[in-house]
């Protein structure tokens, strides 16, 4: 829970922050490490360039310093004295400048300061850094001072020191720099870049779980999050994905058991009612059809009079049929179940309907799967639904039409099964119907009570199987019927 006044930020935005804070500070510490280093070398390498130097003056002048050809010395350094070599000193044993160069000629804080004026050894090297006025600005100089030594002769003769201007040196600096910035700028924005990216692949499978929990949260079990990645977000999304299958599966079971319950009572008020219908119904219509029966077999009664007798007749059949098929759709019979063959069965209940399909012209196709094992089923309560279903085919054919059943082995899931299709060409079902017509009393037609599918779903659910009405292609209806295969011990 979010306390108030306390800003929200977004998981989103604090990976995309704080990675970027740690790679820019590695950045910048690299960058810093590399900068100290290219400053040492450059350096490293003008001392070296001025040690190179000032031998080469001390070797080109050590004989006219012995010889004390001061003036040759001069001569000779003047043409030296360019670009980032500033000034040329030579000192005589005693440390008293002897030659100068006219660059530095007036500042006697740098001709009177030596470290060749004591002891020395003949490797010493001595370097100082100071900020003189050369050319009328300041400019940071680099001296560098070594003893002159004649080979053979442990006699010091002298001095030599040199002025080298690093304004080369610190233009390199500035530059090593410049290059070092633009390359941290680069390296910034790359990081930012990459920071981003990577913080929107680990929070968009966290946003899909939330829109998921969510859709969840609504009663949209069917939601999946889409698998992204291979890491503990991506188990994590599977084991979501699976939890709601989980779920859907659970809500699926939950509805089928509202739905049995609600069929149970549901039949629980038919069997009262059918009871009620059964003691006074049944009796007086028993005796009023054995009264009409008397009354067709007078020899006094006209063609008019027997024709009014034949309709009455008639309405009490249907009145019987209706209350039997009630009685038989509440009652809770035990199966009776065997080893049968489906095909049998279906061809017997067509056998029984034979008579009224010829009388309307009504062609039946059979295709039967060859080598198909038995059933364990109550052959008498499978046939009741065949009729069934057929009968409502053949109602919904027209005089000439057409009813196909198919029998096949549905081998494509874990459990084996057998499926039934009838199907024909007549007047069809709205899909809207499709679940309305297994209820009780519901009927599309204008006669019948509408128990026949209902008993037909009530018995195939006995058997763990199920009916439902599926498209097929033109007009028509078509009836998918499945039954579990229980194996039969000793069957091939």
């Amino acid at each position: 829970m979010i306390r108030p006044g306390k800003i929200r930020i977004s998981i989103y935005a604090q990976l995309v922050f704080w990675t970027s804070v740690i790679l820019i500070l590695l950045m910048f510490g690299l960058l810093f490490i590399i900068q100290n280093r290219e400053v040492k070398a450059i350096y490293q390498e003008k001392k070296e360039r001025g040690l190179v130097m000032i031998r080469y003056i001390a070797e080109m002048n050590v004989r006219r310093l012995v010889l004390w050809d001061l003036d040759s010395i001069d001569e000779n350094i003047s043409g030296l004295v360019r670009e980032d070599l500033a000034y040329v000193i030579f000192y005589d044993r005693n440390g008293k400048p002897v030659v100068v160069s006219e660059s530095i000629a007036e500042n006697l804080e740098v001709l009177n300061q030596t470290n060749c004026a004591g002891e020395v050894s003949p490797g010493d090297i001595f370097y100082t850094n100071l900020e003189l006025l050369l050319d009328g600005r300041r400019q940071e100089v680099m001296e560098i001072e070594m003893p002159v030594f004649i080979p053979g002769s442990e006699n010091k003769w002298g001095s030599v020191k040199i002025g080298l201007k690093l304004e080369d040196v610190y233009l390199r600096i500035k530059r090593t720099r410049m290059i070092l910035m633009g390359f941290g700028l680069g390296a910034l924005l790359l990081s930012v870049i990459s920071s981003t990216l990577m913080a929107r692949r680990i929070t968009k499978p966290i946003k899909n779980l939330v829109e998921g929990t969510k859709r969840i949260s609504l009663g949209d079990f069917s939601y999946r999050i889409p698998v992204i990645s291979a890491d503990e977000i991506g188990d994590l999304t599977r084991s979501f994905n699976e939890m709601a299958q989980q779920l859907q599966k659970a809500r699926w079971q939950m509805e089928e058991t509202n739905r049995r319950l609600l069929q149970a009572e549901k039949l629980a008020s038919i069997g009262r009612l059918s009871a009620t219908i059964a003691h006074e119904i049944r009796n007086p219509l028993t005796s009023v059809k054995l009264n009409i029966q008397k009354l067709s077999e007078s020899q006094s009664l006209n063609e008019l009079e027997q024709e009014h007798l034949a309709i009455a007749r008639e309405g009490i059949e249907e009145i019987e049929k209706f209350i039997k098929e009630l009685l038989s759709y509440t009652r809770a019979s035990t199966l009776q179940k065997d080893y049968f063959s489906l095909a049998e069965v279906l061809d017997e209940s067509i056998k029984m309907l034979q008579p009224s399909l010829k009388k309307k012209g009504v062609t039946v196709k059979k295709y039967y799967e060859l080598g198909l094992p038995q059933a364990y089923i109550d052959a008498d309560r499978l046939r009741q639904v065949f009729l069934n279903v057929l009968r409502n085919s053949y109602e919904a054919v027209e005089e000439g039409g057409r009813i196909e059943v198919s029998l096949k082995m549905d081998r494509d899931k874990d459990r084996l099964s057998f499926e039934i299709r009838i199907s024909d060409n007549g007047c069809g079902i709205p899909e809207k119907d499709w679940e309305n017509i297994f209820e009780p009393f519901f009927t599309t037609k204008t006669s019948g009570a509408g128990l026949g599918l209902a008993n037909a779903r009530r018995i195939l659910g006995q058997h763990g199987g199920t009916i439902r009405a599926i498209k097929k292609e033109g007009r028509g209806s078509c009836f998918l019927i499945t039954l579990p295969y229980s194996e039969k011990k000793g069957e091939a």
